[in-house]
């Protein structure tokens, strides 16, 4: 069992935790490969920026146009991990995102929580962050305010890249986002080094961010698969990211749809 019962109850208490050799090796080469794909060919949701001292690297949805970021997000070791941690009798796929920070690309991913971007509605959404490089705080480990998933609070969406458009709508319902870095030790800050084949675990409402990668030869690769259970619905809310939307649902609907299929039980 890669995810025990005081790990369920320690995600749902504190909103993080790791999960220790949930990958084998041939999962690993197959992303690492498809990743490499992705660099070289950006799909058409591709958000890559230039920082100083490197690059960082981004798209969502690459799993509907490569048949390895398909079969992660449809057959692999995260569904079970998904299911396990939200106690789901049904799982959907939301989509699944790539977050490469290149050596010396040093600079940080600011605070948020998740949720606000996306449009669904309900607690059970949890994501699956495959470490693919051995991950510390030199080169961007994740770090997580501890039970800031109860706190019920939604922030409002904003770029994470300098100098990039706010493409975010205002949401009056949404507050603005706490200065965390500033006041540190008034937080429960978490994080966990991870090694190629370890994975986070993190509610969607769980404020989270990274460091840069301030090595001169060491990336940091991270891939993200997003599944939501048996309480979400969609919700089309101001503010929501627009490619994260999906088309022909209505608000209240599950999210059964060939964007976001059933992937457990199999559809």
């Amino acid at each position: 069992m890669l995810v025990t019962e005081d790990m369920v109850d320690q995600f749902w208490a504190d909103g993080a935790i790791v999960v220790r050799g949930a990958l084998e090796e041939e999962w690993l080469d197959r992303l690492s490969a498809a990743i490499e794909r992705e660099l070289e060919n950006p799909g058409p949701f591709d958000h890559s920026y230039d920082v100083e001292g490197g690059r960082f690297h981004g798209n969502v949805r690459m799993w509907q146009n490569d048949p390895d970021f398909a079969a992660f997000c449809l057959e692999s070791p995260a569904i079970d991990i998904a299911r396990s941690v939200l106690r789901a009798s049904r799982l959907n796929l939301l989509y699944d995102q790539l977050f490469v920070k290149e050596a010396g690309a040093n600079h940080r991913t600011r605070w948020h929580n998740d949720q606000p971007y996306w449009p669904v509605s309900g607690t059970d959404v949890a994501s699956i962050w495959v470490g693919l490089d051995r991950t510390n705080e030199e080169n961007g480990r994740l770090e997580f305010v501890r039970g800031s998933h109860t706190w019920d609070r939604w922030f409002q969406p904003e770029s994470f890249g300098p100098n990039q458009a706010n493409n975010y709508a205002r949401n009056p319902d949404y507050e603005q986002m706490i200065d965390i870095e500033a006041d540190r030790d008034s937080y429960d800050i978490v994080s966990w080094d991870i090694e190629p084949g370890d994975v986070y675990v993190f509610s969607a409402m769980t404020l989270h961010g990274a460091a840069g990668n301030s090595t001169v030869d060491r990336r940091r690769r991270g891939y993200t698969v997003r599944y939501c259970g048996d309480d979400v619905r969609y919700d089309p809310r101001i503010g929501t990211s627009l490619p994260v939307g999906v088309e022909g649902l209505n608000r209240g609907d599950l999210l059964d749809s060939d964007q976001c299929p059933l992937v457990y039980p199999s559809a």
